[in-house]
């Protein structure tokens, strides 16, 4: 098992900055929602390996789960209870690697309105582009879902796509396969 770095590289030392100064209208900052800390997003907190296998997909939470779940966010930065960070786990475990093996982060670094809010690509595009970029720091990272790859793709950032762990239509287990799957190919 590999140890996250203790030291911050100057790039995401970066990302970090440029997600305090971001903001668009209608949407929440961490910082407004009293999530700020010394990490791109809270799910960091315990998948923020920056030399581990990177995991993009579209948002963190909305602001009203970030709120009702504070206390939980504030210790772990996820919540494991919700679909996604189950499938996450059997990932994890397919692969025998922890939460503090990998790396994972949205494309979009606001806080979304509402549950599974659609955001618009072009402010996608604008947060990733002021944020995200900074923390690729040279890995290639696996596009969980098509929200995610579209970003990378339109900033022709090599990928390698796979489903969003919360896509319907598949058992848990098929899920974790095929994201497993991506993160060997990455």
């Amino acid at each position: 098992m590999t140890r996250p770095a203790r030291r911050p590289s100057e790039g995401y030392r970066r990302a970090i900055a440029a997600r305090r100064a971001f903001s668009l209208p209608g949407y929440v900052t961490l910082a407004q929602a009293g999530f700020d800390g010394d990490y791109v997003s809270p799910i960091q907190i315990e998948a923020g390996n920056l030399t581990g296998p990177m995991l993009i997909s579209k948002d963190w939470l909305d602001a009203p789960s970030a709120r009702a779940n504070r206390v939980e966010l504030e210790r772990r930065g996820t919540l494991p209870g919700i679909v996604y960070n189950r499938v996450i786990d059997r990932v994890l475990a397919l692969l025998g690697l922890g939460r503090s093996d990998i790396y994972i982060t949205p494309v979009f670094h606001l806080l979304v309105p509402r549950r599974s809010h659609p955001i618009p690509a072009a402010h996608a595009r604008a947060c990733f582009d002021a944020v995200g970029r900074h923390e690729l720091l040279g890995r290639r990272p696996v596009a969980l879902g098509h929200d995610a790859a579209r970003v990378l793709q339109h900033f022709a950032i090599p990928h390698v796509a796979t489903i969003h762990p919360s896509r319907r239509g598949l058992g848990l287990e098929a899920r974790a396969a095929r994201i497993a799957h991506a993160m060997e190919a990455a």
